[in-house]
């Protein structure tokens, strides 16, 4: 059986689609994908220095102002999930844009927020619009690539995409120096009217008329469906979503652990932040041209075995109790992630290239929603030790490799 199923849920070879550098944009357009995608990291991790501020502001509790956190990603979740089938149909040039666009208006709504509650709803739809501009990225690169060439482009944006952990905390700081915590999300409006006007410029329509999907609700959830029940694709989906946890994980609970817990200082803390996002941005690029080399998927599983082995040291030097234990297995961890994301990502659309913008969907939903739950799993553990979070890195790394090897097969061209 499993011999004579396998050709309805391979791919059939698409001519249309470019396997080398894109047909308009070149590197311009690299960039601009790039800081589409950036938009998570923006959205999460330029306020974060503000936390302090924003308690006392708004007169609320810590766990009050991190909930703003957990709407953002359930709003990017929701974001793309809508987005990806409207790009089918739509083409993409529209969905981002008005995504782009209503950024940046709800950037300004967070700005104004007069408690808590109301700007945990403002960040849902902020994250919402954001989602938009995120899963339509990944699409337009399916749109132009496939096989190898996409895994190879999606290693190409990391490089503009890694930046952003490392520039974001320290914008962030550089505006509160002039301004208050509002004045952040002043300067993410200010982001996203740059990226409407560059979208509007610079970004080619990649799907034409002919190639879109003319089906209404109904068609959606049939291709939702289809996607849901090709194993290969959720198998992929799922790696992607563990590892973010993983990474989620580390970036929610990694502050407290050296500076609360380890006592290292602010600038400490920062280094080590900045090294390890320049780690996973290198791997990105070493990625890419080891893919002349090796297959994409053996390229996966072979990183994702190299995460394990960082995460149990993570573990261990967490039980330890040793700040440079933990600090040199984050940074092999993290680097990790380099190889895994464009891998996972390449893999998973080239299941599906006619119905790429719902698939980058499914995938990122899956990512935001895995994501969204690692924070919490670090904060149950309690607060004095590193534990919880190499617990937790260590377990989303494990299930991330378990459901590549449980679910997915090499086949001829990966």
């Amino acid at each position: 059986m499993a011999q004579t199923a396998r050709p309805s849920v391979r791919p059939a070879p698409d001519r249309r689609t470019p396997t080398a550098e894109p047909r308009r944009g070149g590197a311009g357009l690299l960039v601009l994908l790039g800081l589409l995608t950036a938009f998570g990291p923006l959205s999460l991790d330029m306020y974060l220095p503000a936390f302090p501020e924003m308690t006392r502001d708004l007169g609320a509790d810590q766990a009050q102002i991190q909930l703003s956190l957990t709407t953002c990603l359930i709003g990017m979740a929701l974001g793309q999930l809508v987005t990806g089938p409207l790009s089918d149909r739509w083409g993409r040039r529209r969905p981002v844009l008005a995504g782009v666009a209503a950024y940046a208006v709800l950037s300004l709504v967070c700005a104004v927020a007069p408690n808590a509650p109301a700007l945990a709803a403002a960040r849902f739809a902020q994250g919402f619009a954001g989602g938009m501009g995120v899963v339509v990225a990944r699409a337009v690169v399916r749109d132009l690539h496939s096989g190898r060439a996409a895994a190879k482009y999606f290693s190409r944006l990391t490089l503009v995409f890694g930046v952003a952990p490392v520039a974001a905390p320290g914008v962030g700081s550089l505006v509160l120096r002039f301004g208050s915590w509002r004045a952040v999300f002043v300067t993410l409006a200010v982001i996203g009217v740059l990226l409407a006007a560059a979208v509007a410029w610079r970004l080619p329509e990649t799907l034409p008329a002919d190639r879109r999907s003319g089906g209404g609700l109904r068609d959606t959830l049939r291709t939702m469906r289809a996607l849901t029940a090709d194993r290969v694709y959720v198998g992929y989906a799922l790696t992607q979503g563990l590892a973010f946890a993983g990474l989620f994980a580390y970036i929610s609970g990694s502050s407290f652990v050296f500076q609360d817990v380890f006592g290292l200082s602010e600038g400490a803390y920062s280094l080590i932040f900045g090294l390890n996002a320049l780690a996973l941005v290198a791997t990105g690029q070493a990625n890419a041209r080891l893919l002349d080399r090796f297959g994409t998927r053996t390229l996966l599983t072979r990183t994702l075995v190299v995460g394990v082995v960082a995460a149990a040291g993570l573990l261990a030097g967490a039980a330890g109790g040793s700040p440079w234990a933990v600090a040199a297995c984050l940074f092999v961890f993290v680097g990790s992630l380099g190889m895994v994301t464009p891998n996972s990502t390449a893999l998973g659309l080239d299941r599906h290239p006619r119905h790429a913008g719902t698939a980058a969907a499914l995938m990122g939903t899956i990512q935001s929603v895995v994501g969204a739950l690692a924070a919490p799993l670090v904060g149950i553990g309690g607060d004095g030790s590193a534990v919880p979070m190499a617990a937790v890195v260590a377990g989303a790394v494990a299930l991330s490799l378990t459901a590549v090897l449980a679910l997915t097969r090499p086949t001829g061209t990966d």
